[in-house]
């Protein structure tokens, strides 16, 4: 990995699985890199067991090898969109976050000194492992940042903390706070969709969804060049200097 440049934006991304990024968060990552900041996809588990479907329908297949393809896919991802790819390889369906997983998720969030945090929602009543990815990370961002307060251990900027559009957005309780246009960067985010060959059921499905978000942008900010885009809901209020 290389070392961050000073004043260099830095975005982190955290999926309970590892293709999570790619269909959520690709484009404002792509996005990010393409105005020199450095970006960072961590995935919990490799999503073998829930998220893997495609390949446990060729003969013979084992678990290893399965994560062995879906790395490979989601490292291409991510070097579709210039972020580097890594994955603490927990396990899925169920994800579990123990005390040492908490400590190395909060390790990496300071050496990563993130600006902004995305993750999924606190809720998704079709996935068990999304809700636990997203405690852990606002646990783990709590532990790095120390809440912005003096506190007896190292602590850092406390970053922007962000959900991701979820599947189905209005049972996951997903209220858009923020639209990214992603519309320079489509294709590049297509690649990284492309990438991940063992998930193509989803490519059409988000490619139509930012579409749609492209829709819902052009009418909130009245600039008619957005084609594409991508939704985010802000967790915690944006302090402002002025209105």
């Amino acid at each position: 990995m290389s070392e961050p440049l000073k004043n260099q934006k830095s975005i982190l991304v955290v999926g309970a699985h590892a293709a999570d990024f790619v269909w959520r968060a690709a484009g404002a990552v792509a996005v990010a890199t393409s105005l020199g900041a450095r970006a960072t996809v961590v995935a919990l588990s490799y999503g073998e067991r829930g998220e893997a479907g495609d390949l446990w329908k060729e003969p013979n297949q084992t678990l290893e090898n399965v994560r062995r393809i879906r790395r490979e896919q989601a490292e291409q991802a991510a070097a579709a969109i210039g972020a580097e790819f890594r994955c603490l390889d927990l396990g899925d369906y169920p994800l579990e976050v123990d005390r040492e997983a908490l400590d190395r998720l909060t390790e990496l969030i300071h050496e990563v000194a993130p600006d902004v945090i995305l993750t999924h929602t606190e809720k998704d009543p079709f996935n068990p492992d999304h809700p636990v990815a997203c405690e852990a990370v606002k646990k783990a961002r709590l532990l790095a940042a120390g809440s912005g307060v003096v506190s007896a251990f190292k602590t850092l900027k406390p970053p922007a903390l962000y959900c991701f559009e979820p599947h189905q957005p209005e049972l996951c309780g997903f209220v858009p706070t923020t639209f990214v246009d992603i519309t320079p960067v489509f294709e590049k985010k297509r690649k990284a969709m492309e990438a991940v060959a063992s998930q193509t059921y989803l490519q059409r499905y988000y490619a139509e969804l930012a579409e749609r978000r492209g829709n819902h942008a052009r009418r909130a900010s009245g600039d008619s060049s957005i084609k594409h885009a991508e939704a985010y809901q802000r967790l915690l209020p944006m302090v402002v200097s002025e209105l």
